[in-house]
């Protein structure tokens, strides 16, 4: 077993200095030997034999079951090595992930039952957790970095502003939003623009908390959420907006997600769609986020996305691409989960931390290594909709943030 592990991995592992010591004690070294030199040991030949069978399921298994210890480093820095390697998968790993390919439609056929099923595996989480990492304002999306100082709670704020600036929001306006958390997008648009907003999501315990946000800030006449699936709300809506949604829709329903936008869109609305995609055509979810993290869940290409927009008559208008945002928006996630890890382990346990560090860990090298972005892709009915050049949007930003100055300190959590 020990000889066949080595002889994997160093195929595997080319550069970067990563240091292995199987169950049996013996140690030996993978890659060319640069970068800062990471230690880890396995505890148990049931956990070689698991990274050997099925590597892309098997590393997080191993790590949460506390199978897989790093020594010296981080799991972080485990991952980093593994990611940047000039070969994405273990060749040995090669025909499961075909398997899982072909079999893809399955895995993501997201009919309605199935996909709250799938949102309450991960969103109706005790929400206090959810408090021990993200911003005040809960949002749990990619940030928006305007400068290398910004801090989460800044990088936040500026992404509403940069969604809403791109949806030119004016008093009035019917909004709809896909997917709306804990609300704060949603209030954020009625708070600082006079739109009248509906949000809809699938959990039960962010549609809590953002109509007791709504009702604290006063703003329910013009906030409203409901718990209902995106393809049975009625419209007409005058802006639509999707951010860190798209993700849960499954392949097999883009085509029934846009052409359901595009009846309740107004023939002059605008719709932003926020969301995770992949630079280098189309893949698979992960085995282990699927299983433990996001059920149903896909990151798609922009390929398999366009097709879809096309196909529903709705016009792509912008598209913008924002790469290392998401990647210093975990980085900060799992270093503030992180600092608070004994907290998280008294509301679940130690397995759940070690399962979560590794779910952010892994989420911010595959932006950092891997290629992946976000996209934010403008939509309309019909040309003219919006202005012919991008200098609106830092216009709308400027304006955004004068209304921001003027209302003092920003949107905090309900009973915060």
């Amino acid at each position: 077993m020990t000889r066949l592990l080595q002889f994997a991995l160093t195929r595997f592992i080319r550069k970067g200095s990563l240091t292995f010591t199987t169950a049996s004690g013996r140690t030996f070294t993978c890659g060319d030997g640069t970068g800062k030199p990471i230690r880890v040991r396995f505890l148990s030949k049931a956990a070689e034999r698991h990274l050997l069978i099925d590597p892309e399921l098997a590393l997080g298994e191993i790590y949460m079951d506390g199978e897989f210890i790093v020594e010296q480093g981080t799991i972080a820095d485990v991952l980093a090595i593994a990611l940047a390697q000039p070969d994405q998968l273990p060749r040995w790993a090669k025909p499961l992930w075909w398997q899982r390919y072909l079999t893809r439609h399955i895995q993501q056929f997201n009919y309605h039952g199935r996909s709250k099923r799938n949102i309450e595996r991960h969103y109706d989480l005790d929400g206090r957790l959810y408090s021990l990492f993200l911003d005040a304002d809960k949002q749990y999306s990619c940030a928006y970095f305007e400068t290398p100082e910004s801090t989460l709670d800044d990088a936040q704020l500026a992404k509403k502003r940069h969604v809403t600036a791109k949806l030119l929001l004016r008093p009035g306006h019917r909004v709809l939003d896909i997917g709306s958390g804990w609300g704060g997008l949603a209030l954020y648009f009625a708070e600082m623009t006079g739109a009248d907003v509906t949000g809809v999501t699938l959990s039960t315990e962010q549609l809590q908390v953002s109509n007791a946000r709504a009702e604290e800030k006063g703003l329910t006449g013009s906030a409203r959420f409901l718990l209902q699936d995106y393809r049975d709300i009625p419209g007409p809506f005058d802006r639509i907006s999707s951010v860190g949604m798209f993700e849960h829709v499954g392949i097999h329903f883009y085509d029934r997600f846009f052409q359901r936008c595009a009846e309740l869109l107004a023939d002059d609305g605008v719709m932003l769609l926020h969301a995770i995609g992949r630079s280098e055509g189309p893949g698979i979810t992960n085995p282990w986020v699927a299983k433990y993290i996001f059920p149903g869940g896909y990151i798609p290409a922009l390929s398999e996305v366009l097709p879809a927009i096309e196909r529903s008559g709705l016009l792509v208008d912008d598209i913008e691409t924002l790469r290392l945002h998401y990647a210093e928006t975990l980085k900060a996630w799992r270093e503030r989960f992180l600092a608070r890890r004994e907290e998280a382990a008294r509301l679940y346990d130690e397995r759940f931390v070690r399962m979560w560090e590794f779910y952010l860990a892994a989420s911010e090298m595959s932006f950092r290594k891997q290629n992946m972005m976000v996209f934010q892709i403008q939509i309309s009915k019909r040309q003219g909709v919006v202005p012919i050049t991008r200098d609106y949007i830092a216009a709308e930003e400027r304006r955004l943030r004068g209304i921001e100055t003027s209302r003092g300190p920003h949107l905090q959590m309900a009973g915060e």
